[in-house]
Protein backbone atom coordinates (compact mmCIF):
# COMPACT_ATOMS: atom_id res chain seq x y z
CA UNK A 1 0.00 0.00 0.00
CA UNK A 2 1.34 3.41 -0.98
CA UNK A 3 1.93 5.96 1.74
CA UNK A 4 0.32 8.79 -0.25
CA UNK A 5 -2.21 11.15 1.24
CA UNK A 6 -5.81 11.03 0.09
CA UNK A 7 -7.59 14.37 -0.15
CA UNK A 8 -11.32 14.93 -0.30
CA UNK A 9 -12.84 16.48 -3.40
CA UNK A 10 -13.19 19.86 -1.67
CA UNK A 11 -9.57 19.78 -0.49
CA UNK A 12 -8.33 18.94 -4.01
CA UNK A 13 -10.30 21.89 -5.42
CA UNK A 14 -8.75 24.25 -2.86
CA UNK A 15 -5.25 22.98 -3.64
CA UNK A 16 -5.82 23.27 -7.38
CA UNK A 17 -7.15 26.82 -7.08
CA UNK A 18 -4.09 27.78 -5.02
CA UNK A 19 -1.73 26.55 -7.73
CA UNK A 20 -3.86 28.06 -10.48
CA UNK A 21 -3.46 31.48 -8.86
CA UNK A 22 0.09 31.21 -7.49
CA UNK A 23 1.30 33.99 -9.80
CA UNK A 24 -1.25 36.44 -8.42
CA UNK A 25 -0.42 35.39 -4.86
CA UNK A 26 3.32 35.95 -5.41
CA UNK A 27 2.79 39.34 -7.06
CA UNK A 28 0.58 40.48 -4.19
CA UNK A 29 3.21 39.33 -1.71
CA UNK A 30 5.91 41.21 -3.64
CA UNK A 31 3.83 44.39 -3.68
CA UNK A 32 3.36 44.16 0.08
CA UNK A 33 7.08 43.55 0.61
CA UNK A 34 7.93 46.57 -1.56
CA UNK A 35 5.60 48.77 0.48
CA UNK A 36 7.11 47.49 3.72
CA UNK A 37 10.60 48.29 2.37
CA UNK A 38 9.60 51.85 1.62
CA UNK A 39 8.30 52.24 5.16
CA UNK A 40 11.40 50.63 6.75
CA UNK A 41 14.02 52.84 5.08
CA UNK A 42 15.94 53.56 8.29
CA UNK A 43 16.02 50.03 9.71
CA UNK A 44 18.83 48.00 8.09
CA UNK A 45 17.92 44.72 9.81
CA UNK A 46 14.32 44.92 8.71
CA UNK A 47 15.38 45.79 5.16
CA UNK A 48 17.68 42.75 5.05
CA UNK A 49 14.82 40.48 6.12
CA UNK A 50 12.50 42.04 3.56
CA UNK A 51 15.06 41.60 0.76
CA UNK A 52 15.40 37.93 1.69
CA UNK A 53 11.60 37.55 1.50
CA UNK A 54 11.58 39.36 -1.86
CA UNK A 55 14.30 37.04 -3.14
CA UNK A 56 12.29 33.98 -2.08
CA UNK A 57 9.15 35.32 -3.76
CA UNK A 58 11.01 36.28 -6.94
CA UNK A 59 12.46 32.77 -7.12
CA UNK A 60 8.92 31.59 -7.86
CA UNK A 61 8.56 34.02 -10.77
CA UNK A 62 9.55 32.53 -14.09
CA UNK A 63 9.42 33.99 -17.56
CA UNK A 64 7.35 32.48 -20.38
CA UNK A 65 10.18 30.14 -21.41
CA UNK A 66 10.59 28.80 -17.85
CA UNK A 67 13.88 30.57 -17.18
CA UNK A 68 14.59 33.13 -14.49
CA UNK A 69 14.49 36.72 -15.76
CA UNK A 70 17.92 38.45 -15.74
CA UNK A 71 16.24 41.69 -14.62
CA UNK A 72 15.30 39.95 -11.37
CA UNK A 73 18.94 39.14 -10.62
CA UNK A 74 19.92 42.73 -11.41
CA UNK A 75 17.28 44.16 -9.04
CA UNK A 76 18.29 41.78 -6.26
CA UNK A 77 21.97 42.62 -6.70
CA UNK A 78 21.38 46.39 -6.65
CA UNK A 79 18.80 46.25 -3.81
CA UNK A 80 16.99 49.19 -5.37
CA UNK A 81 13.48 49.51 -3.92
CA UNK A 82 12.28 51.70 -6.78
CA UNK A 83 13.50 49.16 -9.35
CA UNK A 84 11.75 46.40 -7.40
CA UNK A 85 8.52 48.39 -7.47
CA UNK A 86 8.82 48.89 -11.24
CA UNK A 87 9.53 45.19 -11.70
CA UNK A 88 6.46 44.21 -9.68
CA UNK A 89 4.37 46.65 -11.70
CA UNK A 90 5.72 45.20 -14.96
CA UNK A 91 5.09 41.63 -13.85
CA UNK A 92 1.53 42.37 -12.77
CA UNK A 93 0.50 43.42 -16.28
Amino acid sequence: MAGGREYSSAQRKIINRYYDHIDTIVLTRLAEITTDMALAMGDAKKLDRLWKRAEQALAKVKSADGQSDPVIAKVLASRDIEALGKLVSKLSR
